[in-house]
């Protein structure tokens, strides 16, 4: 059974992959993992020329612990694994990952509130 922690994150990456798709972005990937590296890239998708490596973060509305805001939750830490992600990933993908230009890592930030609709959304492009 998934916690309440999986489903605000569940819920999280599908109304990021939703919104990303209605700016224009082509969602090519969910919730991937990779042959060498432990973890999981939450979106990949295609902006313009761009391939780019997503992570999204939630929190509930009225939470206290945590920092202020939700992508300020990726930290070096997080950002180093999430490049070793994106590096196996594109290995276990070569010859299928669609033409592009550049990659980048954007990070965005979802408040939800006890409605479970966002209240707050921070999408922080070329994050690092």
């Amino acid at each position: 059974m998934p916690t309440a922690r999986k489903m605000l994150g569940d819920r999280a990456e599908t109304m990021a992959a939703a919104r990303l798709s209605r700016s224009g972005m082509r969602i090519l990937a969910r919730n991937q993992r990779t042959s060498e590296v432990p973890g999981e890239i939450d979106l990949i998708a295609l902006d313009g020329g761009d391939l780019v490596f997503v992570e999204v973060k939630a929190q509930r509305a009225g939470n206290l612990s945590g920092p202020e805001r939700p992508v300020l939750a990726v930290g070096m830490r997080k950002q180093r694994k999430l490049r070793a992600l994106a590096i196996a990933w594109l290995r276990d993908h070569d010859g299928f990952v669609p033409r592009h230009s550049s990659f980048r890592f954007d990070v965005i930030g979802v408040t939800i509130g006890h409605d479970g609709e966002a209240v707050d959304w921070e999408h922080v492009r070329h994050a690092f």
